[in-house]
């Protein structure tokens, strides 16, 4: 049994704080004493914890901030294993770890297209940690864990970081009983009484997800087949994409639906599924999406869905940015019914829980193949 701790800097709704709570569960129900700490505290991602994995909240002001206090945390409890994620995350795991000689004990995890995601933030702190992370991450002992072999080759190319300082696990994205699970019906209208195609789309309303691309691409898909977009999710953009959808006339075709509590309801009832990012890590919703056994499409973005999709043979594949390839994409894949469905369900099965938790011990312990 390892004394493991992961850590992030709160538990708030993004994906990888999700996916790390995850991790910690997969990794206390493999027989580990998991604790988990964040920098700061709080985040709804906290109610699904297990009962078996200790939360520590530092409650610092901000990343930067919790050093001292991650550095007492570590010299109290003495882990045998570190797992950070998140790169500003990770740069202060490094730190401290070397402060008390314990870089042999660290592991850090990058979540997302790093050449990508290294413009996202316009916050000094962040930007200065996504600068000096490569450099840091020459010097650890162990690899860093990508999230999709894309990531890891995103690192190895747009950075110092060589090939044997990366490998790369999978999201804990499923439960082990995805197959068993049952989907209660839908709450929106459009899946409710479904009068026509409806294709489905998650994800918060930012740049990166590409909705801009993927509504401008509806008007020609209707002149086609008469179908509906529901888009559920919130984020920064809403007001600019909700004048888009009025300057095209598609409020009666198009729904910003808002947050929902559980998607995968509303993706099951779907004829389509689509993912239109720019750039991802690993997309841990398209792997959901796959696991209810709705038809998918998404853009072949850096990175994951080539990975996640085996190069489109199972779902779709179109270019990214690219409205007349999602427009011939869709129209292709909502004219044909037949899909490899049970390949699908069958492929998902990569990212359970416990095999990522095994995936992620057996790196940690050099056991990685």
């Amino acid at each position: 049994m390892l004394n493991i701790t992961i850590v992030v800097h709160n538990l708030n709704g993004g994906g990888a704080e999700k996916m790390m709570v995850r991790l910690a569960n997969g990794l206390a129900a493999l027989g580990d004493n998991v604790s988990l700490v964040l920098l700061t505290e709080g985040g709804i991602n906290i109610n699904i914890i297990n009962d078996n994995v200790k939360l520590i909240e530092l409650k610092a002001s901000r990343t930067a901030m919790a050093l001292p206090k991650l550095m007492r945390y570590f010299q109290v409890n003495k882990p045998d294993k570190v797992i950070s994620a998140l790169t500003h995350v990770n740069v202060i795991a490094i730190i401290a770890c070397f402060s008390l000689g314990i870089l042999n004990k660290l592991f850090v995890s990058e979540r997302n297209a790093f050449s990508k995601d290294k413009h996202v933030s316009k916050d000094f702190l962040i930007n200065f940690a996504y600068f000096i992370a490569p450099y840091l991450y020459r010097i650890i002992p162990n690899p860093v864990v990508a999230v999709s072999k894309g990531v890891a080759q995103d690192l190895i190319d747009t950075t110092i970081i060589n090939e044997k300082s990366v490998t790369n696990a999978p999201n804990p994205v499923l439960d082990d009983d995805f197959l068993e699970k049952k989907y209660i019906k839908s709450l929106h209208p459009w899946l409710i009484d479904k009068t026509k195609p409806t294709l489905v789309a998650v994800g918060r309303l930012a740049t990166q997800k590409g909705f801009d691309i993927l509504i401008k691409a509806m008007p020609e898909i209707i002149k086609v087949i008469d179908c509906r977009l529901i888009i559920f999710g919130e984020g920064e953009l809403k007001s600019e994409f909700e004048h888009l959808i009025k300057d095209l006339n598609l409020s009666n075709a198009i729904d910003l639906a808002g947050y929902v509590s559980n998607p995968l309801d509303e993706m099951a009832q779907a004829d389509l599924f689509v993912l239109s990012s720019r750039f991802e890590g690993s997309p841990n919703v398209l792997v959901e999406a796959m696991s209810t056994g709705v038809k998918v499409l998404a853009t072949d973005c850096p990175h994951g869905p080539d990975e996640i999709l085996l190069s489109g043979e199972l779902g779709y594949l179109v270019k990214t940015e690219s409205i007349d390839s999602i427009v011939s994409g869709i129209i292709t894949a909502l004219k044909y019914e037949h899909y490899d469905k049970a390949n699908q369900l069958k492929h998902a099965s990569k990212y359970t829980i416990t095999n990522s938790a095994s995936k992620y011990r057996a790196i940690i312990t050099g056991e990685n193949p």
